[in-house]
């Protein structure tokens, strides 16, 4: 299915959407979005660690308008999905819940990750091939440890909140001062929950701060083997302007991974899907026009 730049630049228009819930396997209830022509090809969107699922809406909508049936699913722990009653939380939960939203999609989906959501999916990948191919967002399986560290010390911040959606956006400016556009209370109310003390906190269950950092130099060899053995397409699209990912990180990941295409996206940081939107979107109908069309469905 080759996109074209007129469908995909179209004026907003309304995109047929399903929200669903699915259930894992420990019960914790994982919330769902669908985009677009369910029939159509599918691309299931990860989101990275402290984010939902809305960090995807722009590319989504325009994926869908251009034929795409796009998914995106908050992570467990995240947004409008459960919590770990007993705040046990471990990368095999969130790798079986990725496979889990892979065969909702009713056959095999290409997926799109950001951070935490593109280590899933090299997992995913490496232990269910559940995917057809892999888009991975500024993450290698190596990263680097400063980057990961600012983005851990920004989530540890205010723990009891903030009084207002305005001191909430001015924290947002702070860690993100090349973000022109200033947040909005329409858009921090997709990020904050409101708690039974009237304060507002981030939409993450806190303790998933402890299971972020355990053992992250055997999770990264073991990540590092499992990208060797990938052998669907791959593209991965970096932030020219990140501290997560590197010249040394990324030669190491195409060296164990030869046949994966990089795209840099010079002006944006970590944060590519936010910072440069069309750009990103472009890479990926980009890379996807170049796939072989998916199985027809029966």
């Amino acid at each position: 299915m080759v996109m074209t730049a007129a469908k995909l630049s179209a004026p907003s228009a309304p995109v047929p959407q399903r929200a669903e819930t699915l259930i894992a396997h420990d019960e914790v209830a994982l919330a769902l979005e669908h985009f677009g022509d369910e029939s159509g090809p599918a691309i299931v969107f990860a989101h990275g660690f402290g984010q939902t699922r809305h960090a995807w809406d722009g590319t989504a909508a325009g994926l869908a308008r251009a034929g795409w049936h796009a998914m995106t699913a908050d992570a467990r722990g995240h947004g409008d999905s459960g919590r770990r009653a007993d705040g046990d939380y471990h990368y095999d939960q969130f790798v079986d819940d990725l496979v889990r939203v892979a065969r909702q999609s009713g056959g095999t989906p290409v997926l799109a990750g950001a951070s935490m959501g593109g280590l899933l999916g090299i997992a995913a990948q490496a232990l269910h091939a559940p995917f057809r191919a892999l888009v991975l967002v500024d993450i290698t399986p190596r990263w680097e440890t400063a980057g990961v560290e600012r983005i851990l010390a920004f989530m540890r911040a205010h723990p009891d909140g903030f009084s207002s959606y305005d001191e909430a956006a001015d924290e947002i400016e702070r860690y993100l001062p090349h973000r022109a556009a200033r947040k909005s209370e329409s858009s921090l109310r997709q990020l904050l929950v409101r708690g039974d003390d009237g304060r507002l906190r981030w939409h993450w269950d806190a303790r998933m701060l402890d299971f972020a950092t355990r053992d992250a130099d055997g999770l990264q060899r073991d990540l590092l083997a499992a990208a060797g053995a990938i052998r669907v397409p791959t593209l991965l699209i970096s932030g020219g302007r990140s501290d997560v990912v590197s010249v040394e990180t990324i030669a190491e990941f195409l060296a164990h991974v030869p046949h994966a295409t990089h795209v840099r996206l010079d002006d944006a940081t970590h944060m590519v899907a936010g910072d440069a939107n069309d750009a990103f979107t472009r890479a990926i109908v980009d890379f996807t026009a170049s796939l072989d069309p998916p199985p027809r469905r029966n």
